[in-house]
């Protein structure tokens, strides 16, 4: 029989019994000898393997002030190179947002049995052959009708001396004596030559447009690769709803860019048409205008009619001039009650008055380039309201 030894309870004089002692603990590297080093576990109760862990930062205001200082500093230093990077950051968004619109006809092109390349090349090409058939369009018309305005200032000119109006004008304000001065041989070379310095913008904007056609067929190229790369971004449990919807999405800028290039198509065809009809000059060239005027959702169409209505007027007749607003007016018509609705019902669903705060806000932001961009924005947005927004709520 086992004997069992007895409770010493402390009396009310005896000294109150000492914590117990812990048993002093094996740094890992000692319980574990087939483990590195450099795994071991750093142990904050003691010096450890780097030492005695410091005393927290003071949190004195000097110490706040001087980090929030800092932060401010980095925010503004990144603004600023931002806005140093902008256009460059532009010509990027504008080529990946052009890769996502022909993506589609990438993939077409691949189901009738080309291969990627072949099919991302056709694509590229037709692009390229667009841009060539729009530059030779307008081109010749700008470069004949500005060379023909500077031979023609000074009759201009003499003109406006015989109407009485102007000649009262004149007497007033020497405004005729002035424009005849300033029509000189001299100031006719200098405006010559400024036009010739004027050609470093249009080499600047073919450089542009050659650096997001370069851009936009990489982007082609690897589109399904950086569509991919983008979602493993993502937690795992999230990424097949967030693919879902980013298909989704994708698929509807895709199917906006391919709606608007055919209405866009339309326009123009019709235009040149009318204007071969009626006989206005340069009917080809406006046609290309009201074509890529057509492409600003709400405005554009509004804007081409305005150019080749105010073309009309002034190198044709008022009766012609007048026929082309009659024109203009039935088919924009047409187009929103017709066209449109019947071309972009697979595409996006946007109410006209989103889709017009959209194109005012785009336009505000980024020019044409937030016009062009806006309705698929706004499509994308109320398809991430309808599937994530509104349910979370719900839930909540």
């Amino acid at each position: 029989m086992s004997e069992q030894a007895p409770t010493i309870t402390p009396g009310p004089d005896s000294p109150p019994a000492a914590d117990p002692v812990p048993a002093p603990r094996q740094a890992e590297a000692d319980s574990s000898p087939d483990q590195p080093a450099g795994d071991a576990t750093f142990d904050t109760s003691g010096p450890g393997r780097f030492g005695k862990p410091g005393a927290p930062l003071s949190r004195s205001p000097f110490v706040i002030g001087f980090t929030a200082g800092l932060g401010l500093l980095l925010a503004y230093t990144m603004f600023l190179l931002i806005q140093d990077a902008a256009s460059i950051l532009i010509l990027i968004f504008i080529a990946l947002f052009l890769a996502i619109g022909l993506n589609p006809a990438v993939v077409r092109l691949q189901r009738w049995g080309l291969p990627r390349g072949l099919a991302v090349a056709a694509v590229g090409l037709g692009v390229l052959a667009l841009l060539a058939v729009g530059a030779l369009a307008l081109v010749p018309p700008v470069v004949t009708q500005t060379g023909a305005l500077v031979e023609n200032l000074p009759d201009y000119i003499d003109q406006m001396r015989r109407s009485e109006t102007l000649r009262e004008l004149n007497e007033q304000y020497q405004i005729i004596d002035r424009l005849q001065s300033a029509a000189t041989a001299s100031n006719m070379t200098k405006a010559a030559g400024g036009v010739l310095g004027g050609a470093q913008v249009v080499f600047g904007a073919v450089f542009n447009i050659l650096t997001v056609v370069v851009l936009t067929i990489y982007f082609l190229s690897a589109f399904d690769r950086l569509r991919l790369g983008a979602y493993k971004l993502v937690p795992a449990s999230r990424r097949p709803r967030v693919q879902a919807i980013g298909d989704e999405i994708l698929a509807k800028v895709g199917a906006f860019m391919a709606g608007a290039l055919a209405i866009a198509l339309i326009a123009g065809v019709s235009t040149w048409v009318f204007l071969m009809i009626v006989g206005v000059t340069y009917p080809f060239a406006l046609a290309v205008v009201v074509a890529v005027c057509d492409l600003i959702p709400q405005v554009g169409a509004t804007l081409g009619a305005v150019v080749v209505s105010a073309v009309a007027f002034a190198t044709s007749s008022v009766s012609v001039g007048i026929a082309c607003v009659v024109f203009f007016i039935v088919y924009q018509q047409l187009e929103n009650f017709v066209i449109y609705p019947k071309v972009m019902r697979r595409a996006v669903k946007v109410s006209d008055l989103a889709a017009i705060l959209a194109a005012l806000l785009g336009i505000a932001l980024l020019g044409v380039v937030g016009a062009l961009i806006a309705i698929p924005a706004v499509a994308a947005v109320q398809l991430i309201v309808r599937e994530v927004v509104l349910p979370r709520q719900e839930r909540g």
